[in-house]
């Protein structure tokens, strides 16, 4: 007989967080024929807007269930998320996409490091790193400028959404903190996004897209991003996302035809090991949620 007591098998949060970056990058690499038409800032919030649409018919947001204490975290967490996804698709359209998700890395590496409560932890951020470097190649790569400075951007919007993602999904069970924030990211990108698409070369196919994009991301990244952040650590979660450069290299090959160099293959082994290594005890122990 099958002992009822047994506890039923739970999925890894590290699984989720994989999923999620790969939907990430998938995404980041079908919206370049979007950007063309309609702008990185267009694209976006096309994104932000259909992903509203898509939120609240699988979870209708608890605004009653809303403190005031509350509110503070989810606006920001809404404009983060907007601009984060703005200035990368802007970084996408003049540099790689492998180059792009490498530079925008260092905003949650550098928090993984400065969150880990053991010294040792520091040594997968330290090898990310190597791998980051190596994924750029800064000895011989022509970089855009602008391109490289959105990428920075698109990263300290990282590290904040993954600091603030922790709280709001602590509070708000499932995909329900999603609901309330990717709103306040479609309306804080609204200014830039709506001239751009207006102004654009628009083209009935563009809306199908977005909205198929917007399955991708914001509800399927966005929404295991927060369910794996509720069982992670910001050390073993951050230092994890060292594999986004990696798969942003594998997306760029397989969806751009971008093809990596021998030293991005080595750094692209780096940061798996290091992401690897850094889930070991990364996991959270989860107080009951005060949502309903």
């Amino acid at each position: 007989m099958r002992d009822r007591n047994r506890t039923a098998p739970t999925v890894p949060p590290w699984s989720m967080a994989v999923v999620a970056m790969l939907a990430v990058q998938l995404s980041n690499a079908l919206s370049v024929p979007l950007i063309e038409h309609v702008g990185a800032a267009g694209t976006s919030w096309l994104r932000m807007s259909f992903g509203v649409v898509f939120l609240w018919l699988i979870a209708r947001p608890a605004v009653r269930s809303l403190r005031r204490r509350d509110v503070p975290a989810l606006i920001a967490l809404g404009v983060v998320t907007g601009f984060m996804t703005t200035f990368f698709l802007a970084a996408v359209e003049r540099i790689p996409l492998g180059t792009a998700v490498a530079i925008e890395f260092l905003g949650p590496l550098t928090v993984a490091g400065l969150m880990s409560k053991n010294r040792k932890a520091l040594v997968w951020p330290c090898l990310a790193f190597v791998g980051v470097v190596l994924l750029t190649e800064p000895w011989n790569a022509r970089i855009d400028i602008l391109g490289v400075g959105f990428a920075v951007a698109a990263g300290v919007c990282w590290a904040t959404y993954n600091l603030l993602t922790q709280r709001v999904g602590d509070r708000f069970s499932g995909i329900s903190g999603l609901s309330l924030t990717i709103p306040v990211a479609a309306l804080a990108t609204l200014p830039l996004g709506l001239p751009q698409v207006i102004g654009g070369e628009f083209a009935w196919w563009l809306l199908p897209a977005a909205a198929g994009l917007a399955l991708l991301t914001p509800v399927i990244a966005f929404g295991f991003e927060m369910l794996a952040l509720r069982r992670m650590t910001h050390t073993a979660f951050g230092t994890l996302l060292s594999l986004e450069p990696a798969f942003g290299v594998l997306i760029g090959i397989l969806v751009l035809a971008q093809q990596p160099t021998l030293w991005q293959l080595l750094g692209i082994a780096l940061v798996i090991g290091a992401g690897a290594a850094a889930q070991r005890g990364g996991n959270r122990s989860i107080e009951p949620s005060e949502s309903p």
